[in-house]
Order: C-alpha cells, then sequence, then structure tokens
C-alpha cells in the first residue's frame, strides 16, 4: 500500500558492511582483530573502528593516519580479496529478496515489501541477512529498515557498527529531525557551511524554512532536494538491474601529489585511462564524456569535463581528452596541492556503438591496436604488455570512485 507514492510499510532496508577493506583484513589475519587498522599507506582507503575512534578517516593522508593513531597496523589493499567478498555478500542480498539495487561494493538497498507471508517481518529478514552475512562471509553488517531509500539509509548510518536499526512510519520526523544537517543527502562540508551561516545546525532547522529560503541559500536545485528529505519525502522504488552511466577509476597520491613532475603526473593519467577504456572494450560500452576528476591537499574537490564529437572507448581518443582536461587545471593544481586524481567517460552506449568518420582509408585504425593490446593482457596478463612511459613506474592503488 502507498501513500502519497510513498509505501505505507517500512520495508526498504539500506545494507551497509562495516569498514569493508578493514574488516576483510580483520577477517582474513585473526592476529588484527580487535586491533586498529588502516588500508593503504599513503592515503587512507579503509580504518577499522578501533582507528576510526583515534580520527582516522577514509582519504585522510597516510602520515596524518599515523600520527593520530601511532599504534595501526597499516596494511596494503587487497582488491581481489575485496571483490569477492563483495559478490558472496550480494549473493546473500539476492537470496533475501529478488528486488536489490546496488550502491557499490559494500551496500544496497532492498525491497523486502510482501514477503511477510513467506519470511516474516522486515525486521526479522533484516536480522537474518545480517546473521548470514556474518555466517557465510564473515563480515559485520548494519542494516536500517524504514519506508523511503533516504530514511532507510540514514537509519544504516546511526545504526553502526554492526547493527540494525527500524525507523516506525509514526516516528520518522521524531527520528530525523534532532540529526545534523549533514545527514542530508547531498550536503557536504561547504553546503553545511553555507547553512551554518545562517543559523542552521539541524535537520529540524532545514524543515522549519520554506523551498524559496531554502533555495536562496543553496541553489534552486539543492533548495527543493532539502526541502523535501527534512520531510522524509523520497518517492524513488527500489529498482533492480541498474546499469552504470560512467566508468571510471582514480588514484590517490597524498601528499606525494604535491612535489610530482608534470611527467609523473601525466604517468598516472595514462595508467587511469588505459585501466577504463580496458574495462569499457571488456563491456562492449563507449562513451562521450571525459570527466576529470581532483581532490586537493585542502580537502577541496573540482571537476571539469569534455564532450567528444562521437563515442569511443579508444585509449587515445579517451587519452588525448583526459591530457588536455589536467593541462587546463594545472593552474588550480599549481595553487592548491594535488592528493586524488580521477577519470571517468560517461555518457555511455551500452551497445558499444562508434560513429565512423570518413575518409575511412584516412583514420587510424586504432580499434585494431587496442583489441589486440587487449587480447594479448587477457591471455598473458596485464603486467606483460604496458606502455613505455610506465615501465618501472609503481602502477599505485586505485581506490573506488568517490562521489563529488
Amino acid at each position: 500500500m502507498f501513500v502519497s507514492g510513498i509505501p505505507s510499510e517500512a520495508a526498504i532496508l539500506h545494507a551497509d558492511l562495516d569498514s569493508f577493506y578493514a574488516s576483510v583484513e580483520q577477517r582474513d589475519d585473526p592476529a588484527l582483530r580487535g586491533r586498529p587498522v588502516i588500508v593503504g599507506a599513503g592515503v587512507v582507503l579503509a580504518a577499522s573502528y578501533e582507528a576510526k575512534a583515534f580520527g582516522v578517516r577514509t582519504a585522510m593522508g597516510g602520515h596524518q593516519a599515523r600520527a593520530l593513531c601511532p599504534r595501526a597496523v597499516v596494511v596494503p589493499p587487497r582488491m581481489a580479496a575485496y571483490t569477492q567478498a563483495s559478490r558472496e555478500v550480494f549473493r546473500v542480498f539476492e537470496d533475501t529478496t529478488p528486488l536489490v539495487e546496488p550502491l557499490s561494493v559494500d551496500e544496497a538497498f532492498l525491497d523486502v515489501s510482501g514477503l511477510g507471508r513467506v519470511s516474516g517481518t522486515p525486521v526479522q529478514i533484516a536480522g537474518r541477512l545480517r546473521e548470514q552475512v556474518r555466517d557465510r562471509v564473515g563480515l559485520p553488517i548494519t542494516v536500517g529498515i524504514a519506508r523511503t531509500k533516504f530514511l532507510a539509509k540514514v537509519a544504516s548510518q546511526e545504526g553502526k557498527p554492526d547493527g540494525l536499526l527500524l525507523v516506525p512510519p509514526d516516528r520518522e520526523l521524531a527520528f530525523l529531525h534532532p540529526l545534523p544537517v549533514q545527514r542530508l543527502w547531498g550536503v557536504g562540508a561547504k553546503t553545511a557551511e553555507k547553512l551554518r551561516a545562517h543559523g542552521i545546525e539541524t535537520v529540524a532547522d532545514v524543515a522549519e524554512l520554506p523551498e524559496s529560503a531554502l533555495s536562496a541559500m543553496v541553489g534552486g536545485a539543492m533548495g527543493r532536494q532539502l526541502f523535501a528529505l527534512s520531510r522524509n519525502i523520497d518517492r524513488r522504488r527500489v529498482t533492480t538491474g541498474v546499469h552504470r552511466h560512467s566508468v571510471g577509476a582514480q588514484r590517490a597520491l597524498g601528499r606525494r601529489g604535491n612535489t610530482m613532475s608534470a611527467a609523473e603526473v601525466d604517468a598516472v593519467v595514462i595508467n587511469l585511462v588505459d585501466r577504463i577504456t580496458r574495462r569499457m572494450r571488456a563491456s562492449g560500452r563507449t562513451g562521450r564524456t571525459v570527466v576529470l576528476r581532483l581532490r586537493f591537499d585542502d580537502f577541496g574537490r573540482a571537476t571539469r569535463s569534455h564532450t567528444l564529437p562521437r563515442a569511443t572507448a579508444s585509449t587515445e581518443e579517451v587519452l588525448c581528452a583526459a591530457r588536455a582536461l589536467v593541462d587546463g587545471a594545472a593552474p588550480l593544481i599549481a595553487q592548491r596541492g594535488l592528493t586524488l586524481i580521477g577519470f571517468a567517460v560517461s555518457n555511455i552506449d551500452r551497445d558499444g556503438n562508434e560513429q565512423l568518420e570518413l575518409p575511412f582509408d584516412s583514420v587510424p585504425d586504432l580499434g585494431a591496436v587496442d583489441s589486440a593490446v587487449d587480447q594479448i593482457r587477457e591471455r598473458f596478463g596485464t603486467a606483460l604488455l604496458t606502455r613505455g612511459v610506465l615501465v618501472g613506474r609503481d602502477p599505485g592503488w586505485e581506490m573506488p570512485m568517490l562521489p563529488d
């Protein structure tokens, strides 16, 4: 049953693994259990709750993290282990309900409405899901339950670590309004600062304002979003079969990024574009828009993009656009210091269509070169064939793409 487009029953689950990478490390090495663990040396990719208690946070520089928590055990990331663990967890999700909407490698929305006679109440279903993730995969997971996707996600945040939290329909605003304004989707440090300048600290403060006032503070689109979410208005359903709208990769550089030469930055650019375009070709996708994402020493971020005249998965074409974006952002990088660089290709064509150009005989067959390289790597391993500029360089650890 739905009321104004929103289900009347709290039957949407937001399941979120706790400190995913660090939990996998603690699972696989008993000596790490109960100890502060940091995954990643140059930049923190993940921190156990024992490390978080000292103030260590994801994306923090490694030097700062070790200063906050000198007794932390620092381990290198093992992406293959995390990928396998993610697959096993999603099998549990899919065994729970057919309505699973992945959000990332370690979280998803699940719709369990209509399963009452077969599986029990949403709380019972969530409890069994947590038990099965623990028993079958060996990892802790937190589940939030609510009528809306937004509130289910907030509930899982409030229920961490290793918890289960239901927000009953008659207690939604009582639960939501006392929370800090940062709990509203889209409110990062800059938006929170703008709101604080107007004396807005909590979700209740937001809910007291008309949409027009919020739009004047933070812009029309954000104002409309905050007005709705502060009242728990979220009519989005859990949708399955969600396709990625972009293919991306990024690399954390840490403090070392401040001293990297242009050639060293270019090597990182080449490496990331090579990975992205190989994935695109492997999945039969092409794209038109190349997006550059930067993070700076002051934790600020910047995004630049360029749309190509035609969709492509060619490494050389994407690389040319990526280099141009980096060149355009060079003054900003020099001024603020670079700690992370990432790229994504969006405007995806999932059929892999590419527009041919006339005259055909004047177009270099870059696709044939890319295809040959892909086949060699597939057969003999990625490391066998690489670009000359990358020989002898540390390929670095690729981080999962973070939202802007």
